[in-house]
């Protein structure tokens, strides 16, 4: 395998995060909802106050190989507050290109997110995953995570578009 760095991503980086996250939206069937653009992520993560911070997982070519660094993979995560226990992270996005997995690269990714974690004083790490997408609960699972809807009971709800301005009276 290449030499992988997990770095975090720079502003430089956003239209390769654009790619990951559009091969993201594809692999989950979720095409038609990616309405970011490089311009948005470059203001909402890389200004005073981000509303995001993101990992890339960077490949360096072996010896003799032409191509620079390429990444190939994300972790888009932000910070959010639990008022049982206080600070949370909350990994948005995974995702690594398919012919990079099963290299370990996710597990570094989210181990490197547990790290921040861990160094901002959150008391959870917690993300989403999709009920068809047995691979990564596996993955989550054997990292030590717990299924909260299995656990808990919990379900994911949104407001959004029209339901939502019509909630704000607006």
């Amino acid at each position: 395998m290449d030499s992988v760095r997990i770095r975090e991503a720079k502003e430089g980086d956003c239209g390769s995060i654009l790619r990951l996250i559009r091969e993201l939206a594809e692999y989950e069937k979720f095409s038609d909802q990616v309405m970011i653009t490089e311009e948005a992520l470059k203001a909402d993560g890389f200004r005073e106050n981000p509303f995001y911070h993101c990992l890339v997982a960077e490949i360096f070519p072996g010896p003799g190989e032409p191509q620079g660094p390429c990444v190939v993979g994300y972790g888009l995560y932000y910070f959010i507050y639990s008022t049982w226990k206080g600070r949370n992270i909350y990994l948005e996005d995974i995702y690594v290109k398919p012919e990079y997995r099963g290299q370990g690269i996710g597990s570094k990714i989210i181990k490197k997110v547990a790290e921040v974690a861990l160094d901002k004083g959150c008391s959870q790490f917690r993300l989403a995953v999709l009920d068809w997408n047995k691979r990564a609960m596996d993955l989550y699972k054997a990292l030590g995570a717990q299924d909260l809807t299995e656990a808990e009971g919990w379900h994911s709800f949104c407001f959004k578009g029209d339901s939502m301005r019509e909630l704000a009276g607006k």
